[in-house]
Parts: C-alpha cells; structure tokens; sequence
C-alpha cells in the first residue's frame, strides 16, 4: 500500500510540476498548491514505513519520467531515441530500487 502511495505522489508531482510552468489564474495556481500537498503529503506518509532515501529515489525518479513523458505528449517536445533510452533506464533503476527494498514498521514500533 506504501508503493502506491508513492505512486500516487508522483502522478501529483508531475501535476504541480506542470502547473508551476503553466498557470497564470489564481484557481490553477489553488490546484498547484493541493497537488504540492497531496504529492508530499503521500511522500512523507509512505516514508514512515520504507526507507526515506528509496522512497523519495522512486517518488522523483517516475515524476521525472512522467514529467519528461508528458512533455512529449502534452507540449510536443522532440523526442528522440537517446531521451528514450535514458528515460527507459531511469524507470528500470525505479523499479529496481522498489524490487529490492523491503516495506517494514514504522520506526519507533517496535
């Protein structure tokens, strides 16, 4: 449950990313702002049960390939076969950190 609230942050995280270049009215600013919240809130939640440096390592790592990908298909950025290669490692790298880490108690409940 921990990953997906991971996951979810990072979908927030492109959110805000793209308001921030975006937004010129006050209600898209107020959408901005919440998808900040929603996306660090998720973030430090799922952190109090797997390992901070992993947990954020995944929560910027797919905001950046969301981000990048949405670029491509939201702005027309050019794509091209090196940006691919390089966003396809960076996902395998994501998913590899989350395969090789295990979820545990929170700190303190012992």
């Amino acid at each position: 449950m921990n990953w997906i609230k991971i996951i979810i942050a990072a979908v927030f995280e492109v959110m805000w990313v793209i308001g921030i270049t975006h937004s010129s009215e006050w209600w898209q600013w107020l959408l901005t702002l919440t998808a900040i919240y929603v996306s660090f809130y998720l973030l430090i939640n799922a952190s109090m049960y797997l390992p901070v440096g992993t947990s954020y390592a995944v929560f910027v790592g797919l905001g950046a390939t969301g981000v990048a990908l949405s670029d491509f298909i939201l702005f027309d950025a050019e794509f091209t076969i090196g940006k691919g290669i390089l966003i396809a490692v960076l996902l395998i790298s994501v998913i590899g950190l989350k395969l090789v880490t295990r979820s545990g108690e929170p700190k303190g409940a012992e």
